[in-house]
């Protein structure tokens, strides 16, 4: 019950870059033991006309994003809990702070097949020259996809989205504020988050925001359609949704798309097919985004905070990972988006505690069952109905004196085996 990692080399936190303050942001980042970065930074927008203070500014932002993990690291490793019984049969998909890559793994924890592709390799194949200065979300995947036939699409949080090969051969690179999450349709569009900073008079005259867009691309990368989530809110009318927004800087900080299917639109209005779900962690809401008219047709506030990953279930229910912002302590919740009702939460007990201050995912798998990635503690685990773990992994990816600090595990997914057949052997 044993995977095999390379040790990961950053050590500190997994949140926004403006409230850490433990790493040196002009510090050489390795990505395969044997390559330092030089210096230099990526620039996102044009910079003339700029203030000194101005630049600065725009410099901070483009290098928000999430670093490996700074949680302190338990004594077990790997696969610690697995109730043959009652856990959901199938092979995990997880991607985790200490390197670039993806990792297949079956339920024992033995490692199955892995894909791997550096920021470094990515950018000579692209625009080459100088590399981004910050090694925030460029260390790592934040996210990926599985296609059909073993290729992979990949966000290195904030500066690339990639696709390879079931090889790990690179097939092509989209450079830019690409961060968080993806949803790629059946003929091969993306729809993904993007976010660039800038001035924005009506908010703030002098000091830039993060303005976050949702983003189609084709299925080679280029950029088909975007819009602009804060125009999208201010067309529709929904300026509650914008109350307590921060006057510049990461305003929207949105972790999660998901484009509807239409099963809730007989039920509330604006889930009709091909709109999108997205999750506003610095609001507290998640919303709704018709693409065609660009304008948000639903949103909620409910009784959550910095929330990641809401999801339409089968059941027309909606799931959705409850950080808790200072609260120390956070849940799942299942509830009822047309009543607002909740009828179903999973927090944690004193035995088993449930904390993720940033990050964190949950899936609803075919059994009922809920899987959990309790992101900061590098962990992932699977809960019945009724709040009982019934299979558990702890990431043995480890660093810092003594092997103290443990890798962020940013998401892990439950998928049939059957999902890899025509590439990959499953024994």
């Amino acid at each position: 019950m044993v995977v095999l990692f390379a040790v990961f080399v950053v050590v500190s936190g997994c949140g926004p870059a403006d409230t850490e303050t433990e790493k040196d942001e002009s510090s050489a980042w390795r990505t395969d033991g044997t390559w330092d970065a030089p210096g230099g930074r990526w620039h996102l927008v044009d910079g003339s006309g700029l203030t000194a203070e101005q630049r600065s500014e725009f410099e901070r932002l483009e290098s928000i994003g999430y670093l490996a993990g700074s949680t302190a690291a338990p004594v077990v490793s790997g696969v610690t809990v697995h109730d043959t019984l009652r856990a959901c049969d199938g092979i995990n998909l997880f991607v985790s702070g200490h390197e670039p890559g993806a990792f297949l793994m079956d339920m024992e924890g033995d490692l199955l097949y892995a894909w791997r592709y550096s920021f470094m390799d990515a950018w000579r194949a692209g625009p080459g020259g100088e590399l981004p200065k910050s090694s925030k979300g460029s260390g790592f995947w934040r996210r990926v996809h599985l296609y059909d036939n073993g290729d992979l699409l990949a966000v290195f949080d904030g500066h690339a989205l990639i696709k390879i090969d079931a090889h790990s051969r690179l097939l092509w690179a989209k450079f830019g504020g690409f961060h968080h999450d993806m949803d790629v349709m059946e003929d091969g569009r993306i729809y993904t988050l993007l976010r660039e900073p800038r001035i924005i008079p009506r908010i703030d005259p002098e000091h830039p925001v993060l303005e976050e867009f949702v983003v189609i691309l084709d299925e080679n990368g280029n950029e088909l359609e975007r819009v602009s989530q804060l125009e999208a809110i201010e067309r529709s009318g929904r300026l509650d949704l914008l109350e307590g927004m921060k006057e510049h800087g990461d305003i929207f900080h949105t972790n999660t798309i998901e484009v509807l299917d239409g099963s809730l639109a007989d039920r509330i209005p604006g889930f009709e097919a091909g709109n999108v779900l997205i999750s506003i962690r610095e609001l507290d809401n998640i919303a709704v985004i018709d693409m065609d008219d660009g304008i948000v047709v639903w949103g909620l506030e409910g009784p959550w905070l910095k929330q990641h990953q809401p999801e339409v279930l089968p059941n027309g229910n909606m799931l959705i990972f409850d950080n808790g912002g200072s609260r120390e302590q956070s849940r799942i919740l299942e509830f009822n988006p047309a009543t607002l009702e909740i009828v179903w939460v999973y927090k944690g007990d004193e035995e088993n505690t449930f904390h993720s201050a940033t990050c964190g995912s949950q899936q609803r798998l075919p059994n009922g069952n809920t899987l959990i990635s309790e992101t900061d503690r590098g962990r992932a685990f699977e809960v019945t109905r009724g709040g009982e773990i019934v299979w558990e992994f702890v990431s043995p990816a480890r660093a810092g004196e003594d092997g103290s600090y443990i890798a962020s595990l940013f998401e892990m997914l439950r998928l049939p085996s059957s999902s890899v057949e025509g590439w990959l052997v499953v024994e």
